[in-house]
């Protein structure tokens, strides 16, 4: 069976990404990190890349349209994951790869997200709010802000002495989790998109 040809978007340390290479490099990913693309060219996540030996790339912020997407072509990638990455696609990009690029956000969707809502703003918001539960989400990306089918989430308990970091912390460590696992399971085909709805095989659907 061909792997995925895998390309990953980042703007920051890559952790996630990381999480991603880790499993890839356990074998439970049936694809492979072709290209690391970064809109900032200080992120740590291009050096992880080139130490697995990964192609990676600094695209400037006025080219991060056409200018990632063909460079996602060029090395004929199959799926899309924005792991950690800040730039706003435009909508031709998204139309481009429709149903192909996967984004991990740090709540659980539709709290906390959309327009602003990024990073510690995330956490912040929600221990200012006084929730008692936060968490991540992996989605499929659509045209909106953090608005697409959702593919996966799990969440963390917010303790009453937790802060923006602390919390950071913990959603971090099951965002680690979501990530491969999502990535995992559209490379072996198992995910179907019916409206908003994301099908898993072997949900009984």
């Amino acid at each position: 069976m061909r792997k995925v040809r895998i390309g990953a978007l980042v703007s920051g340390g890559g952790t996630n990404l990381q999480s991603v290479l880790d499993a890839i490099g356990r074998g439970e990913i049936n694809g492979e990190v072709v290209v690391v693309i970064s809109d900032r060219p200080e992120a740590y996540a291009l050096e992880r890349a080139r130490k697995h030996g990964i192609k990676a790339v600094h695209m400037d912020r006025k080219k991060c349209g056409t200018g990632i997407q063909a460079e996602l072509e060029g090395m004929q990638v199959d799926v899309v994951v924005l792991a950690g990455f800040l730039t706003i696609l435009d909508r031709d990009f998204v139309k481009a790869y429709e149903g192909r690029i996967i984004n991990i956000h740090p709540s659980l969707i539709p709290a906390f997200c959309g327009k602003g809502f990024y990073g510690e703003k995330v956490h912040r918001a929600a221990v200012e709010y006084g929730v008692k539960v936060s968490g991540a989400t992996v989605h499929f990306v659509d045209e909106g802000t953090d608005s697409g089918p959702i593919i996966l989430q799990a969440a963390v308990a917010v303790a009453g002495d937790d802060t923006a970091e602390t919390l950071a912390a913990k959603v971090l460590e099951i965002e680690h989790k979501l990530l491969p696992e999502a990535v995992r399971l559209y490379c072996s085909g198992s995910l179907r998109i019916e409206g908003r709805i994301v099908r898993i095989s072997g949900e009984g659907c």
